[in-house]
């Protein structure tokens, strides 16, 4: 519960906040530039003199946004590869070795090196906003879908040996219907859990990829883009990058606290204490 608070708040303050803090975060005035916390500007400004709270919650919509589409791509990726594996008993060593072969890989330098091979060329293609933000959303759930794909397995190769699959084995039912009516229905409870991690490791492999300076634009906004101009001017102004960086930190924290609470409540072994 406190990280489903925690986390509507956060959501509900970039989505709402804008309404009630109506400031561009692209306004720039120098006349304002690197001053501290004010009344007109609640979290200071930057070397520009745009205002730190308003380009925050722009750069929260666009981090969450990353991080939704690449937790929808990977976890709908490792749902598929996960249920393949555990149905399809031919299919099981192939997936599962390229599965491994996946996990083996150094996430970081891969991500870093396709980046840095495309990203010209979906600029030139698509635009500089949406041709970057679909290479990294790409990238992101293409190297994240493993651990979806072997929970996934793991709960099917369960499910498999219980009587109402065998009956509809008996009953010659299809793999692919059996897979739509009674395996997926009964491995939902894991993919939720899945998904909710997934985006907070979304969250933070964006951050990291902006902090190196190969994320999104510099004029689309982004705390992983803050954070690192923020490092430029620590000694001007810190909280260029403490805020960016608490911002990240309290999103990651609490999608980690209501998976792990979704994860609980979802699990049937789990036994719930009974009040007197």
């Amino acid at each position: 519960m406190a990280g489903l608070v925690l986390l509507s708040a956060i959501v509900g303050g970039v989505l709402i906040g804008p309404w009630l803090w109506p400031l561009d975060p692209a306004q720039i005035d120098i006349a304002a530039r690197s001053q501290p916390p004010s009344l007109a500007h609640p979290l200071g400004t930057d070397q520009l003199g745009r205002d730190l709270l308003a380009g925050l919650m722009a750069g929260g919509r666009v981090s969450l946004l990353v991080g939704l589409v690449a937790m929808g791509l990977a976890v709908g990726l490792g749902t598929l590869v996960g249920v393949l594996a555990g149905v399809l008993r031919r299919w099981d060593a192939p997936l599962m070795r390229l599965t491994d072969l996946f996990l083996s890989l150094p996430l970081l330098p891969l991500l870093l090196a396709a980046i840095m091979l495309w990203r010209d060329s979906l600029r030139a293609l698509l635009g500089p906003e949406i041709g970057i933000f679909l290479l990294i959303v790409g990238a992101i759930g293409l190297t994240s879908w493993m651990q979806t794909a072997r929970i996934v397995r793991a709960e099917v190769l369960t499910l498999r040996e219980r009587e109402f699959i065998l009956a509809a084995t008996a009953l010659g039912t299809r793999p692919f219907a059996m897979i739509r009516r009674h395996v997926l229905p009964n491995i939902l409870g894991p993919i939720l859990v899945s998904a909710t991690l997934g985006v907070g490791h979304a969250i933070l492999t964006e951050s990291a990829l902006s902090f190196l300076g190969l994320g999104l634009p510099s004029d689309v906004p982004s705390w992983g883009r803050m954070l690192y101009d923020g490092t430029n001017y620590m000694t001007v102004t810190p909280t260029r990058a403490i805020w960016p960086g608490l911002a990240i930190t309290l999103t990651v924290l609490g999608v980690n606290y209501l998976g792990d609470g979704l994860r609980d409540a979802l699990d049937p072994r789990w036994i719930r204490p009974v009040r007197r």
